[in-house]
């Protein structure tokens, strides 16, 4: 039997689990002041008069003002010189304001009129009256056009080069709540592995996974969950009628949560039972093109050539080649902060340099269509040294956790 699955109840395991979050730190408010005045610097080096930001994580990066898009405007003028500006619906100012780090003042608009004729005639207050208007590429299209149209004399541009350029490179303390919330995860993937059995649904592991979460301290639970047995497992992102586990399955666990809006996002996969020789042997590549992936992963390397490294070393394999299965079907890895998927990516198109700051998931996920599939995610960060990993990768098909090694 695979070490450390199987053998306990959820009962006993979550009665084992603390709540981890005792030490945590928030972001401060001068973090988020240095966040706008960094933004500021970008705009004017991008001849940036403005930059419209939407509610949402860019939002709440900025101001640490937590509110989540709708159809009704909520969202946050940055100008090059000066302060910030809200806009709201009049009926929310007041509840807005409870929710704010970064105060402002807010300009309300009532529902029967044009919130978008708001925003320019907020620019034209701060003194800005044409020039180039950046838009938070989150921001939805009919948000984005109805600014167009209120504000012709602007040129609409992509704030990416501002909203990405500040959010790729993560402070100390952001990298010390990733941290956090992957040691939480890793703690709930050693619990739920041990509660397995034959017959046990995928919604019930689900159901584990999201109350052990919240036993370590993530208030919300899982911020999503993927649980897959056998044939399943080779379908990435699952499948419409999940299996029940059998003896010598394969088991591919995906799950996260966030602490303090900051993301985890590991995969364990390992074999309920003995695995035979077919899955000790795809098991072994894939954990060797994880490493093949980190290995590359140096200060000034291409986030691509990541990727790349991966893709050829599945290649030498007889896998792929490219996204060809058996082989990996998608991109080895994705940015990570206060969005689970975020700029930049490890997919070979992505020619964005490593710099110290930057993390990603790193998961070349080997699929076998009609078989298994095989996806071990970690999560790493870039140091002056290079690449650092936030969780160790797992140690082997037989001990999964690494047991036998501690």
């Amino acid at each position: 039997m695979t070490i450390g699955v199987g053998g306990s109840t959820a009962e006993i395991e979550l009665d084992k689990l603390v709540n981890m979050t005792g030490q945590v730190q928030a972001i401060t408010a001068s973090e988020f002041k240095q966040r706008i005045a960094k933004a500021q610097a970008i705009m004017a080096e991008n001849n940036i008069d403005a930059t419209y930001i939407d509610a949402g994580t860019n939002l709440y990066y900025f101001t640490g003002t937590r509110w989540y898009a709708s159809e009704r405007l909520v969202g946050a003028i940055i100008p090059q010189q000066g302060e910030i500006k809200y806009i709201a619906p009049f009926f929310e100012v007041n509840t807005l304001k409870q929710f704010m780090t970064i105060t402002g003042d807010i300009k309300g608009w009532q529902e029967h009129e044009s919130p978008y004729l708001l925003v320019q005639q907020t620019l034209a207050e701060l003194g800005i009256h044409s020039g180039r208007l950046a838009i938070d590429e989150s921001t939805a299209f009919f948000i984005a056009d109805g600014i167009k149209q209120a504000a012709p004399d602007f040129e609409l541009v992509d704030a990416k080069c501002v909203t990405a350029g500040c959010r790729t490179v993560k402070s100390d303390s952001e990298i010390a709540l990733l941290q956090q919330a992957k040691n939480m995860t890793m703690e709930v993937h050693k619990a739920v592995a041990r509660i397995l059995h034959v017959g046990i649904t995928t919604q019930e592991v689900t159901d584990f996974i999201d109350q052990a979460h919240r036993k370590v301290g993530a208030t919300s639970g899982s911020y999503f969950c993927i649980v897959l047995f056998g044939e399943d497992s080779s379908y990435p992102h699952g499948v419409k009628n999940p299996k029940t586990l059998a003896e010598n399955d394969i088991v591919l666990i995906d799950t996260g949560c966030q602490v303090e809006g900051y993301n985890s996002d590991i995969t364990r996969t390992y074999v309920f039972g003995e695995p035979n020789q077919r899955q000790r042997e795809m098991w072994l590549v894939e954990k060797m093109a994880q490493k093949a992936a980190f290995d590359a992963a140096n200060i000034g390397v291409a986030c691509g050539d990541v990727d790349v490294a991966a893709r050829d070393y599945l290649a030498s394999q007889n896998l792929g080649p490219d996204y060809e299965t058996p082989g990996c079907p998608h991109r080895t890895g994705h940015g990570i902060g206060l969005d689970i998927h975020e700029w930049p990516y490890l997919v070979r198109s992505d020619r964005t340099p490593l710099v110290k700051g930057m993390c990603f998931s790193n998961e070349p996920m080997l699929v076998l269509p009609g078989e298994f599939g095989v996806r071990l995610e970690d999560h790493f960060y870039m140091t002056d040294t290079g690449a650092k990993w936030f969780t160790e990768p797992s140690y082997s098909i037989d001990d999964p956790f690494g047991y036998q090694q501690a």
